[in-house]
């Protein structure tokens, strides 16, 4: 067996610090918005969303709205409903989050759009107003992406035009890496308690730069 002299080893220790570093500035590239949309008045931090939101799945105190709450300490309202869709999530946004005074919301919808097979054209556009409605109150918005589809994702291209047309803060394919691993999930559709913690993760830097843009 050849073995590795102390220069072979300096040189692949720092290899393997390399690539750490490099696997840690991927995910950073992944889930950090290159768009930070500061809020420009309110009070309330708002999560906005469906069954993900409102947090299936998880154990009391440990769906990723509690999370967020507790690691950036700050109250944080849950607003999700399970089984909104973009359009039934439209028709209570007065009243679940504009009434409240946002200054930050947390907008994680379409998942349901996805699994009923929406048009994309109506998705997008049901995004599009909410995101529009929100900052015409002076909320910043943070959007979480959702996949569209299993076997194709019919959203990227979506998303990444809304995002750059309304330039929001975003958070891509949050159920990616979690979805299908068997000791993230509670079923098919949602997390476990440690598969919200690591959604949580991806949401807590873009939400922080949000809130410390202000």
């Amino acid at each position: 067996m050849h073995m590795l002299g102390p220069g072979n080893r300096r040189v692949g220790g720092f290899l393997l610090a390399v690539a750490v570093v490099g696997a840690s500035l991927w995910r950073l590239f992944l889930y950090v918005s290159s768009f930070v949309d500061a809020p420009h008045g309110g009070t309330n931090i708002i999560v906005f969303g469906d069954s993900l939101t409102e947090g299936i799945g998880a154990s009391p105190g440990h769906d990723f709205v509690s999370l967020l709450s507790r690691s950036l300490g700050i109250p944080i309202i849950n607003a999700g409903r399970s089984g909104d869709t973009t359009a039934s999530a439209l028709g209570r946004l007065e009243r679940d989050v504009l009434s409240r005074d946002p200054k930050v919301v947390v907008v994680e919808l379409a998942g349901n759009d996805s699994l009923q097979r929406y048009p994309i054209d109506e998705t997008f556009k049901n995004l599009r107003t909410i995101i529009g409605r929100i900052h015409a109150v002076g909320g910043g918005v943070v959007l979480v992406g959702i996949r569209g589809g299993l076997l194709s994702d019919r959203y990227k291209s979506e998303y990444r035009k809304l995002v750059r047309d309304t330039k929001v803060s975003f958070v891509p394919d949050i159920l990616g890496g979690i979805l299908g691993d068997p000791k993230l999930m509670y079923d098919g559709i949602h997390p476990n308690d440690a598969g919200y913690v690591i959604v949580a993760s991806r949401i807590e830097p873009v939400l922080g730069a949000v809130l410390e843009a202000e």
